[in-house]
């Protein structure tokens, strides 16, 4: 039997005034004439947000949700060259504690998926020395949290820059410059245009990295085989894991539009992929990238009940019950 964790990104479409990306622009920042003054404005939107967050994780409790993904936008400007020196995370600590006491207490998993700026296959030194301090930004914040920080990072490969090959060779290469602290943290997708399930499994298993599995771009980046079969490779990249196996669930918005995400999940695709993978794993959370954000957990949630394959645990948490 295996169980399903069903977990969504970043926002709620059922709190009000409870976004954790509120910002400020440096355009904004610069004019204001008292740089202090500006610093603590910064400051005052980045313990907002996480105040935010804080209800987000609340509501996510009174509803049985146990998988979340944090805002990567959390603090403004927070790698701002002209911030060097900014010591952003002092006024944030307690607010990060309470957050990481509630997730610790109702054993919650949190995660991150920074913006598609954090590249670590680009053969540039300023471009991959931006994308380690985005992502020390991250750690920092799962620290703050007194989080375990490995496996809570998912990225996605980079660029091809017109040689695919030798980009995933560059990853390769790079990954030597990643402090080691930084590659505890990540965990690597496949792409919907460029890096296939193949190509992504190819890193993940020459440097220990565990994959993600994304349904959705797999079907706008296919590879010639099925995704079945690469899925006991998929398993075996997370087997020193201390987290299940995770995967990303969306749909297409149209035949037209097809890699951008629709508002809901297509509850036929998602049990062609639960039932291919039923009894493989004890556990497998699944995060739905999806517009409608936590509706379209629970809509996701309902339409699996009504399916009657589903056998709730509670209102996110399930398995598929026997076929007769």
């Amino acid at each position: 039997m295996t169980i399903f964790k069903l977990g969504y990104v970043a926002m709620s479409e059922n709190l009000k005034n409870a976004s954790p990306s509120q910002t400020m622009t440096y355009k904004q920042f610069s004019q204001i004439a008292n740089k202090e003054a500006a610093l603590q404005k910064l400051e005052r939107i980045a313990i907002s947000n996480l105040e935010n967050c804080l209800r987000l994780l609340k509501h996510n409790i009174g509803n049985d949700i146990h998988f979340f993904r944090f805002s990567s936008k959390l603090i403004p400007l927070a790698n701002h060259p002209e911030l060097q020196g900014w010591n952003f995370m002092r006024p944030l600590k307690p607010k990060l504690s309470e957050l990481g006491e509630w997730v610790k207490k109702h054993s919650m998993r949190v995660d991150f998926h920074p913006d598609h700026f954090v590249v670590l296959n680009n053969s540039h030194a300023d471009i991959l020395k931006a994308s380690l301090k985005t992502l020390s930004v991250h750690e920092g914040l799962l620290k703050g949290m007194a989080i375990n920080t490995t496996h809570r990072c998912v990225l996605h490969v980079g660029g091809a820059h017109d040689d695919k090959e030798g980009a995933l060779e560059q990853f390769i290469v790079n990954w030597g410059f990643v402090p080691e602290k930084l590659q505890r943290m990540i965990i690597l997708e496949n792409d919907d245009t460029t890096f296939t399930i193949d190509d992504t499994l190819y890193l993940c298993e020459k440097l220990g990295i565990p994959f993600v599995f994304d349904l959705h771009h797999h079907l706008a980046n296919p590879t010639d085989s099925n995704w079945e079969e690469q899925w006991p490779r998929m398993i075996e990249t997370w087997k020193d894991s201390p987290l299940p196996l995770k995967m990303h669930i969306s749909s297409p918005r149209s035949e037209a539009e097809f890699r951008a995400h629709a508002d809901y999940i297509d509850v036929d695709m998602f049990m062609g992929f639960l039932e291919k993978v039923n009894q493989t794993l004890p556990e497998i959370h699944c995060m739905i990238e999806a517009k409608a954000k936590d509706n379209a957990l629970f809509q996701l949630a309902k339409d699996l009940r009504e399916s009657g394959r589903a056998e709730f645990i509670d209102q996110s948490t399930f398995t598929l019950k026997n076929q007769s």
